[in-house]
């Protein structure tokens, strides 16, 4: 790897985090980037650490021709890299953001799963005519059901034994839960049959676009809680608003849509069932500092010629 002091990061973070970074006992030359054509850098960088910003989404971006330059690893802040297009992954060594925000996204299910359960608007007495008892739901004895079991998931996961839910979850790997107390089921056809609150935290892939739409949505729990902090393409949003109409579904939580924002008017927006937020469940300002940590450390490994955490694999798209 790049010796001490003669290491390039190009980055399309903020400056007080660049500014950060560059203070690395390694001593990084940092260049700032705008939102502008950010894969420029790669025509002199070692390092490119991107988000995703609306320029990496412009349809019209043809793979450059310059890709990948004198980059030797992408660093992508977001755990996702769906947002990117597909020659970002040419790159010889691109990572992810993974776990920096999971904290955050599982506090936020749990306070949908509350809200949902409890509802506390709902019954908030503002006079003395509305001074009436009125039965609340339970997380206690309920079923979490959480479709995608990695970072998010499990901690997830934690937080729901913890209040006295049952866990369930479907990975795709196969592999063991590493969480006690969680039962792993078959297939997603199987957890949404028995789940009350039924998470969503899958990679974007070919795969897992539309997961949910019609065919899964009759399967479902009668009046389960749906809750998708993955990415909106995981939803068949027109499926999804039948399931709710017709009552097969009880209630969506979705802090992500396809696309983002919806236009004006989409019926998800007022829909007297869903609880729609602007994709803020990661909280990000918050664990900007978590982030910073993660990339020092995976830098540390990179001059030592070890491997960073969180590799994305190309094949698979995460």
């Amino acid at each position: 790897m790049q010796g001490t002091g003669g290491l390039v990061i190009a980055s399309q973070l903020d400056v007080d985090f660049n500014a950060s970074l560059a203070s690395h006992p390694a001593a990084p030359r940092l260049i700032d980037i705008g939102d502008e054509a950010p894969w420029k850098a790669a025509e002199e960088a070692d390092i490119l650490l991107i988000r995703p910003s609306p320029s990496w989404r412009e349809p019209s971006v043809p793979r450059p021709d310059l890709w990948p330059g004198r980059l030797k690893w992408v660093y992508s802040a977001s755990a996702g890299v769906d947002f990117y297009p597909d020659w970002l992954l040419d790159a010889p060594l691109v990572t992810c953001g993974r776990g920096v925000a999971s904290e955050e996204i599982a506090d936020y299910v749990i306070a949908a799963i509350y809200a949902q359960a409890k509802n506390l608007e709902a019954v908030t007495a503002r006079s003395r005519a509305q001074w009436v008892q009125s039965p609340l739901g339970r997380v206690s004895g309920t079923t979490i059901g959480i479709v995608g079991f990695g970072a998010i998931g499990a901690a997830v996961a934690r937080r729901g034994l913890a209040l006295g839910a049952q866990v369930i979850a479907v990975r795709r790997s196969g592999a063991q839960a590493g969480v006690a107390g969680v039962q792993l089921v078959g297939d997603v056809a199987d957890l949404v049959a028995q789940a009350d609150h039924i998470l969503l935290s899958v990679p974007a892939t070919p795969q897992t676009r539309h997961l949910v739409g019609d065919a899964l949505l009759a399967q479902v729990r009668p009046g389960a809680h749906l809750i998708n902090v993955a990415r909106g393409s995981v939803v068949d949003q027109d499926a999804l608003i039948r399931a709710l109409d017709d009552g097969r579904l009880g209630f969506a939580t979705l802090d992500v849509t396809d696309p983002e924002p919806l236009p004006e008017g989409h019926p998800l927006y007022t829909h007297p069932k869903v609880r729609l937020t602007p994709h803020i469940s990661s909280n990000y300002q918050q664990v900007r500092h978590r982030l910073l940590e993660k990339v020092n450390d995976d830098l540390t490994r990179f001059i030592r010629g070890e491997k960073p955490t969180d590799i994305v694999d190309p094949v698979r798209g995460y």
